[in-house]
């Protein structure tokens, strides 16, 4: 008990040190933060949606958007199936009725166009029911439509997808409690905390972010062109500053292969552009497409619209190019975030929003401080009352435990909600609930006859295993709900796990070196507690 090791107590009063210095610029008002050293921390806690306003949006799928692109996909598969050897000659192909048809020119071939076409279909779970239903109709006509089991499935996975794509663009490094969570089948909830401006934040999510690259058609009839009409296999699609311009269907490549997007500027021009890469079979793709295509002018399609049609001067190969159009530099950041998190597998649009004040959040820190001062100063009457000196340990390590708390919190840039200030009285409440099992052990050893060292040694070695066992618990409910919880609940859920980690430091390590202190400096005859 009397040697506690210098290096111990060198590192619980340097971890203290660094838990105060990292809490302090949360504590004070931003106009004193901006004043703090510059060589000292000064990450602060960040305020969640109920405490410092924010954000909430309510994004619905385009349903009918989601159909058409599932109608287009399918076409350029069937496109590339028929082609394959052996080749199928058909007519054109039919998008219309919202399914996908062709003729086939030799009937002969027509069982074995069916075939290749039920290739292309995937079962829907254990169903036995496919997502697209084939049929052959006149002995040379094939239908393929998309089930309902089908079309509820791909939903379900595009909002799942669109979800986890949300997250990422407006939390890229994960370390804020923003709140996205599915509703319904078709609906996300978006909550933000500290964005007052819901058109930045609609225009990041808002953007599907659908990038492909697909040559011109230079033998449209610009008249034609012009009255909307395209040659078979193009489409007319819009110019970002105006008029229309036809390009084949067939992508040459698409953003589904990039694994990196930032914001550059453009070598000749010096405007800001977006510098792009692609995985090794885009890269692969893309240099081949413009090695058979060099000299043509190939379109660059955000969107549906035609950001630029530049022309392919050289083949591209290395994996890497860039967007050009008319981007201000944080247009081209938006850009950048939205192709580097991924393409929205459905275009979602905003149904409901919502800017919530941070009135009802300050009444409620100015109540939960209350909250919390009262409580403490409760406990630290309690603690001094009941056990004298070592109240006193446990007031110190309470007001450390505290700091701890924040600062943590203050490093990882956690955010505080209201379920967090609750996690935080709580965890409070756990720290004297340690101290006071470790005194009433101590006294419990007193009157069985120990002598005063042995019974403090004791007494902490026992507590300590009790003290661990139910911390471990809470640590297990705390984890659990941050990996399942959102927003608010794992708000709840990370300040109670610090706090347990914390609390746990401070009864056990903490007051044991300040009561091995002094009684190493005393050597007490009486010990009252």
């Amino acid at each position: 008990m009397l040697d506690f090791p210098r290096w111990k107590v060198l590192a619980i009063w340097l971890t203290i040190a660094v838990g105060i210095l990292l809490a302090i610029p949360s504590l004070l008002p931003k106009s004193a933060a901006d004043h703090y050293p510059r060589f000292l921390p000064h990450s602060r806690i960040s305020l969640g949606l109920d405490l410092a306003g924010g954000s909430q949006l309510l994004e619905e799928a385009d349903l009918a958007d989601a159909a058409k692109h599932r109608l287009t996909a399918m076409e350029e598969n069937v496109r590339t199936e028929l082609r394959r050897d052996p080749r199928i000659d058909t007519g054109d192909i039919s998008l219309s009725g919202g399914q996908v048809s062709f003729m086939v020119r030799n009937p002969a071939q027509l069982d074995a166009a069916v075939e290749r076409m039920r290739t292309l279909t995937a079962p829907v779970g254990l169903s036995g029911v496919r997502s697209w239903d084939v049929q052959a109709f006149d002995g040379n006509r094939v239908v393929m439509s998309p089930t309902p089991q089908g079309t509820a499935e791909l939903l379900k996975n595009a909002m799942t997808d669109a979800r986890d794509v949300v997250r990422r663009r407006i939390d890229p490094s994960g370390t804020r409690e923003i709140t996205v969570v599915n509703q319904g089948a078709q609906r996300i909830l978006v909550q933000v905390p500290g964005v007052d401006n819901p058109e930045a934040l609609k225009k990041l999510i808002g953007q599907t972010a659908r990038l492909e690259f697909k040559l011109v058609d230079l033998n449209a009839d610009p008249a034609q062109v012009a009255q909307g009409r395209a040659p078979p296999g193009s489409q007319i699609l819009p110019m970002v500053d105006g008029g229309f311009i036809a390009v084949q269907r067939r992508v040459m490549v698409s953003g589904d292969q990039l694994i990196d997007a930032k914001q550059a500027f453009d070598q000749q021009s010096g405007r800001p552009s977006v510098s792009i890469t692609f995985n090794a079979a885009g890269a692969k793709r893309f240099g081949r497409a413009t090695q058979e295509n060099t000299g043509k002018p190939f379109a660059i399609i955000l969107d549906d619209k035609v950001l630029s049609a530049p022309n392919i001067n050289e083949p591209i190969l290395g994996g890497q190019a860039q967007i050009s159009g008319n981007f201000t530099v944080e247009s081209a950041n938006a850009l950048a975030v939205s192709l580097k998190s991924g393409q929205l597998p459905v275009k979602l649009n905003v149904v409901e929003e919502r800017t919530v004040s941070p009135d009802l959040g300050a009444d409620s820190i100015r109540k939960g401080a209350i909250a919390s001062i009262v409580s403490v100063v409760a406990v630290i009457i309690f603690m001094l009352v009941t056990y004298g000196r070592f109240g006193v340990y446990a007031t110190i390590a309470l007001i450390v435990n505290a700091f701890l708390i924040l600062g943590i919190m203050a490093l990882f840039n956690a955010t505080l909600t209201l379920p967090g200030i609750a996690g935080f009285i709580l965890t409070i409440g756990a720290a004297v609930d340690a101290n006071v099992l470790i005194n009433e052990r101590i006294r419990e050893e007193l009157r069985r006859g120990r002598r005063i060292l042995d019974a403090i040694e004791t007494g902490y070695h026992e507590a300590r295993r009790a003290i661990f066992d139910a911390n471990l618990t809470h640590v297990i409910s705390a984890t659990l709900m941050i990996y399942f919880g959102s927003g608010p609940v794992r708000g709840f859920a990370v300040v109670l796990l610090i706090g347990v980690v914390t609390s746990f430091f401070t009864a056990v390590f903490f007051t044991r070196m300040l009561v091995a202190q002094w009684a190493r400096r005393t050597r007490p005859r009486e010990l009252h507690i």
